[in-house]
């Protein structure tokens, strides 16, 4: 592994040069700019590594696949990723040019550099150095570089459906999301899910003279509040009806892990908030990974610039996530939300699904993650903390249950990594990090 490290190091400016490439290639799968584009510079990037590489399509944005047999090998390793991004709105926040990436401060800076193109790519540059210094891999590899992780991976589930030979592994392995608050590596077994719907409540057909006509015509606006109003109570309690009925409590394992992960209780001071109260952390990581939680993320009706504007607006729409846990079925809360929605007399509301994930955990005690944290230990030369899940939402149920691989996922970004907001970086010395680890990962699981 030395001679390995060795060779990441020495080729450092070169892997930074080929990296900013790929984070110059625009990729925003919701407006599908530069998606196909960046699809190509990945598939050219892998085979200048020796990783025989194909675009395939799903229906939707296509899937970089890649594939490494090793002579003799017994594990193969699916490693997962994507190449597609944020919009970097509003661009006059950032302080430097999204996709024009820059090192400062010990961080690369630009959209895409954490999520996911810089973990992605420390995937790649690991491989390299394995091949260059010992000539072979450990293990068979096989790579799946999507391009709709940012719109819910909405071809992904068929994608695999229809692959399952093609995408057959022993284990699964990717690096997205953040590390934790103290720059600490983390394991994570899993996902929280993620259900996106948007009500709409339609008026007139078009703004009315709030003096004039006001007193006559339907307010959506409020409407719309009086709904939102009905799914939680003043103290954050989620009202619909069987919402929660699924939820398990942690186990007795997974209570003790939330005991041992840092908690700093002034990481809120940083968002202009009071600080978290001292040993708040066990409650906090217990309702962020094991309870869901219903949040309007978009609310929009009427007159939105300087001054005013005296209109009734002739439509309301709220955007809301809901973030579900292990045994909650997004199928069955999308219809529970509706249910609710009729049953309080809303049902002259538009309710839309607009996608999600489905919560997903691999076991706490699986031998892959013993191997991660020896990899981590090896990359990082820190010991990891294991994370019975993250807070955020990815495919990791269509690995583990799709599939039928176990997964973990190593974050190589900062915990203030930015990603889907302005000003997003990885730290210098994280991807390469990130490289190391990986690098020694494959050698861990081959002695599985």
């Amino acid at each position: 592994m030395q001679d390995i490290f060795g060779y990441v190091d020495q080729h450092r400016e070169r892997f930074l040069n080929e990296l900013f490439a790929l984070l110059r290639q625009p990729s925003i799968s919701t407006q599908n700019v530069g998606v196909a584009e960046c699809a190509e510079l990945l598939k050219r990037q892998m085979g200048d590594i020796g990783i025989p590489a194909q675009i395939l399509p799903t229906g939707g944005n296509p899937v970089v696949y890649g594939e490494l047999n090793a002579p003799g090998a017994t594990r193969t390793i699916l490693v997962y990723g994507h190449y597609d991004v944020q919009p970097p709105d509003p661009l006059e926040l950032w302080n430097t040019s999204p996709f024009e990436p820059t090192i400062r401060n010990g961080r690369i800076w630009g959209r895409g550099t954490g999520d996911n193109k810089g973990q992605l790519f420390a995937h790649l540059k690991a491989t390299e150095a394995v091949l260059k210094v010992a000539g072979r891999l450990p293990v068979n590899v096989k790579f799946l570089f999507e391009g709709e992780e940012e719109i819910s991976s909405r071809s992904l589930r068929r994608f695999m459906e229809v692959n399952r030979a093609k995408l057959s592994a022993d284990y699964s392995f990717c690096s997205d999301g953040p590390m934790l608050p103290n720059h600490q590596p983390t394991i994570l077994f899993g996902v929280r899910g993620i259900l996106h719907v948007e009500v709409s409540a339609k008026g007139a057909n078009r703004d009315v003279h709030s003096g004039n006509l006001g007193v006559f015509v339907p307010a959506p606006a409020w409407r719309l509040v009086h709904f939102l109003n009905t799914l939680k109570d003043e103290d954050g309690r989620i009202l619909i009806k069987g919402f929660a009925d699924t939820v398990a409590p942690p186990t007795p394992q997974e209570k003790e892990t939330l005991r041992k992960i840092p908690f700093d209780p002034v990481v809120l001071a940083g968002l202009g908030l009071p600080a978290a109260a001292p040993g708040a952390g066990a409650a906090y990581f217990e309702r962020l990974m094991f309870q869901p939680s219903v949040n309007i993320c978009g609310l929009t009706s009427g007159y939105q610039g300087s001054g005013t504007k005296t209109i009734v607006p002739h439509r309301a729409s709220a955007k809301i996530d809901m973030r579900l846990v292990v045994n909650q079925d997004p199928d069955d809360i999308f219809a529970k939300f509706v249910a609710h929605a009729e049953a309080h007399g809303f049902d002259d509301l538009q309710i839309e699904r607009q996608g999600g994930f489905y919560p997903s955990r691999t076991p706490l005690d699986h031998p892959l993650g013993a191997a991660a944290a020896r990899a981590v230990r090896q990359g990082f030369g820190k010991e990891p903390i294991l994370q019975p899940c993250m807070g955020g939402s990815d495919p990791d149920y269509y690995f583990t249950h799709v599939l039928g691989i176990p997964r973990v996922n190593v974050p190589y970004a900062p915990h203030d990594e930015n990603n889907h907001a302005p000003n997003e970086s990885i730290m210098v010395e994280g991807f390469f990090s990130g490289i190391k680890t990986t690098a020694a990962l494959l050698y861990e699981v081959a002695r599985l």
